[in-house]
């Protein structure tokens, strides 16, 4: 599957967003979420506050973008490089434990501020439906046979099953606070378990469909 390069127009809009996002954390990190307007992340992108409203409906949106910016584009390019014979229940969640347990040391540092604070957590977890339109592509590609609808319903599956392991981890990292909050190098530790363990579990159940529609056989 090949993607298109981005032409200028479109290229100026994601330098405007990857500016905003960039804003948006930095400030977060320095003054504390609750201390950061709108205006204060336009102004520091160099946009007006009505570019900013083009972009993201509030604070916690670019916040949160700082983190899962373009990670739904790595998990379907993940799936669509492996190999063809691959089973696709498998490329599915290695690509989706690989994006979300894999965090830089900027956004360890944002994922904390994230754990901590609500409106944070919401917007991080309404961001998984993002999954679904590049990761419906790269299925319906693999299952030419099974068609689009049957693309899109798994599509859907991952995202409610990634939102539903981040709610897990989210949940139980709240209450916690300093040593017992910090991410470990395997992955995101908190107290109801590790994230690649609440993804891999969350997302079994969804193999036999992913198995079913590529037609194989129950082992």
């Amino acid at each position: 599957m090949t993607t298109p390069s981005p032409g200028l127009r479109e290229r100026k809009k994601q330098a405007t967003r990857e500016a905003l996002r960039e804003a948006a954390l930095r400030l977060a990190v320095e003054r504390g979420p609750e201390q950061v307007r709108v205006e204060d992340i336009a102004e520091a992108a160099g946009v007006s506050p009505r570019t900013y409203n083009n972009y993201f409906a509030s604070r916690e949106q670019a916040i949160v973008a700082a983190v899962t910016a373009d990670r739904e584009a790595r998990i379907a390019a993940a799936v669509a490089a492996r190999p063809t014979g691959a089973r696709l229940a498998d490329a599915v969640t290695e690509a989706v434990i690989e994006q979300y347990t894999n965090p830089g040391e900027r956004e360890r540092e944002a994922l904390l501020l994230i754990a901590a604070r609500a409106a944070l957590r919401d917007a991080f977890l309404d961001a998984t439906t993002k999954i679904e339109s590049p990761l419906t592509a790269v299925v319906a590609e693999r299952l030419a046979e099974a068609g689009e609808q049957t693309a899109r319903v798994l599509a859907a599956s991952v995202a409610a099953a990634v939102r539903i392991a981040l709610e897990g981890w989210l949940l139980g990292s709240a209450g916690t606070t300093g040593a017992a909050r910090s991410l470990a190098p395997g992955g995101l530790v908190v107290p109801s378990g590790s994230l690649p363990d609440l993804l891999r579990a969350a997302m079994a159940p969804l193999a036999p469909a992913f198995d079913a529609a590529e037609g194989r056989l129950p082992s």
